[in-house]
């Protein structure tokens, strides 16, 4: 791994860990075994170095959540094994905390790749709905763009709830309650 990619991935641990402020340059340095020299030769600092990592947590979470929401199987398949694929749900989620850390929320260039990736998250959600409807796989009084919203509710809020009481079992509730009210109706219903 080159220096500058520790760099990164040392940054994107630290943020997940400590957030903005208690990431030090120090910190990240010795994270990734690296020099000032070397952090200065691949980043002009801290709010930089700090925005490659973002932007590449956010890639791997588009990436991650991609593979599943284009699966093949039906519209209901796929939101079940979003919400249902496996995650480190006690770490919380890497996207999702940084919209809890306040310098990162207060610098527009430094929130605009988390803005981005739950906007495309939301977005994928609703078309996937959208097929959903459009097969009858769904009540046609649901609306996409809510719906996606509720799905990304839940997950971060799932994250929460699963933090605060040190279990699993409040993520895995929500994400079950929601697949429930989501199920696709039968006729006999």
């Amino acid at each position: 791994m080159s220096t500058s990619d520790r760099l990164i991935e040392a940054t994107r641990e630290l943020l997940w860990e400590r957030g903005y402020v208690g990431t030090s340059p120090k910190a990240i340095q010795q994270h990734a075994g690296a020099g000032q020299g070397s952090m200065y030769h691949h980043f002009t600092g801290k709010p930089d170095l700090a925005l490659a990592a973002i932007r590449r947590t956010a890639q791997e979470l588009r990436g991650t959540a991609g593979r599943v929401l284009d699966a093949p199987g039906s519209a209901y398949e796929r939101i079940s094994g979003y919400l249902l694929r496996e995650r480190d749900v006690l770490r919380g989620c890497p996207v999702g905390r940084l919209t809890m850390d306040p310098e990162i929320i207060a610098s527009d260039k430094l929130r605009a790749p988390v803005d981005e990736t739950i906007a495309w998250l939301r977005g994928r959600l609703a078309e996937i709905v959208q097929e959903g409807l459009d097969r009858g796989e769904f009540d046609h009084r649901l609306v996409p763009e809510d719906i996606a919203a509720s799905i990304v509710a839940t997950v971060q809020g799932g994250y929460v709830l699963a933090r605060a009481s040190g279990s699993t079992e409040a993520f895995d509730a929500a994400a079950r309650g929601l697949l429930t009210l989501l199920a696709p109706r039968t006729d006999a219903t």
